[in-house]
């Protein structure tokens, strides 16, 4: 361990004085679980595992920071006694990352951070108030397109569907294979919606072509980008602890290879990415290291776009927009909608 290692850091890299260029964002929410816990804990075990990383990256040739200034935020803790406020609170802590030259990786918490963090990233100069221009890459086990479980709107299993009630513009889901009926009708009928099943890209005959064919969806894109990485994705074996973890889903080299062919696309700017549902695994950190090999793989990444020219510095914009998350939510959901959905009164248990 270097003598320069701060702990509690990411990658135990010590801060750089002047601003930063790429924010650690953790967000210990987990407030919808339905099944394993511990997604809270996650984000302070992502950053502890991290100190055990390499900070050599062999795309980048170079070992982090490599020149650019990574701060570790404090981890935020929610305060409001509901969901609602909560949700809330988390959106204005985030919106204060999109401010166009710093790179926000946050990490979670429960996939329920998803719909926050976009409404949040509307104030990136990339997207400009227009999250119709914003486009969702996520890696998951689960499609997320739930109305709602078990009555609650705001669950996990409910982030995609949120997201794009805030007003994204498009979802491309790779790793999916656990989803519900519903979800699959969706699927099929909103084209917003891409999804590359699980089924088909880890066939053992055909999947290498439709692998193929996902690598090719992500170099067509443009615009600005949010990638969402939830760590079920990968297959069990590799994150056995996550909240739901399920078997038969994607390879380590295959995540890495998405991280790696979005951000190398000249026509797109990733503008922040989220990694979540992390959970501390007891008797060996396998699915924490897991996590922070692909935070760290992510900042890399960023750091060669940078260095390459695919992230041009811009300014924040000069008006802010005063809708709370829930308010632009209501805003945004269709008429016919309002009337039936819970609206995130839950109490939280202290």
């Amino acid at each position: 361990m270097s003598e320069d290692f701060v702990e509690g850091a990411f990658l135990g890299l010590a801060t750089e004085q002047g601003p930063a260029d790429v924010a650690i964002v953790p967000l210990a929410y987990e407030l919808t679980t339905s099944y394993g816990t511990g997604a809270c804990d996650g984000p302070r075990a992502c950053i502890e595992a991290s100190g055990q990383v390499e900070l050599y990256d062999d795309r980048l040739d170079a070992d982090l920071p490599a020149g650019v200034n990574i701060i570790t935020e404090p981890v935020w803790e929610g305060t409001a006694p509901t969901l609602r406020g909560q949700l809330d609170q988390l959106a204005d802590h985030a919106v204060r990352f999109f401010e166009g030259d710093i790179f926000p990786l946050f990490l979670g918490g429960e996939h329920g951070i998803l719909p926050p963090i976009v409404h949040a990233a509307r104030r990136h100069p990339a997207v400009n108030e227009d999250l119709k221009s914003l486009t969702v890459v996520q890696l998951d086990a689960h499609a997320d397109l739930r109305e709602d479980l078990d009555g609650e709107i705001f669950s996990h299993a409910c982030a995609a569907s949120r997201s794009l009630d805030v007003g994204v513009g498009r979802i491309l889901q790779a790793g999916v294979r656990a989803y519900s009926q519903d979800e699959a009708k969706r699927i099929r009928s909103d084209e917003r919606i891409t999804t590359y099943f699980a089924r088909d890209t880890q066939h053992p005959h055909t999947g290498a072509a439709v692998w193929g064919r996902w690598l090719e969806e992500l170099r067509q894109l443009s615009g600005p980008v949010h990638l969402t990485l939830d760590i079920d994705g990968l297959d069990g074996s590799l994150v056995p602890a996550t909240g739901t973890p399920v078997p038969g889903g994607l390879s380590y080299w295959q995540a890495v290879e998405t991280i790696e062919t979005l951000f190398a696309n000249p026509n797109v700017a990733v503008v922040s990415a989220d990694i979540n549902e992390i959970v501390a695994q007891d008797g060996t950190p396998l699915t924490q290291f897991t996590a922070a090999c692909l935070a760290a793989k992510i900042v890399a990444s960023h750091v060669l776009a940078r260095r390459e020219g695919r992230w041009v510095s811009t300014h924040a914009l000069t008006e802010a927009t005063s809708s709370t998350f829930f308010e632009h939510f209501v805003s945004s959901s269709s008429p016919e909608n309002k009337s039936d959905r819970r609206s995130g009164s839950r109490q939280v248990n202290p």
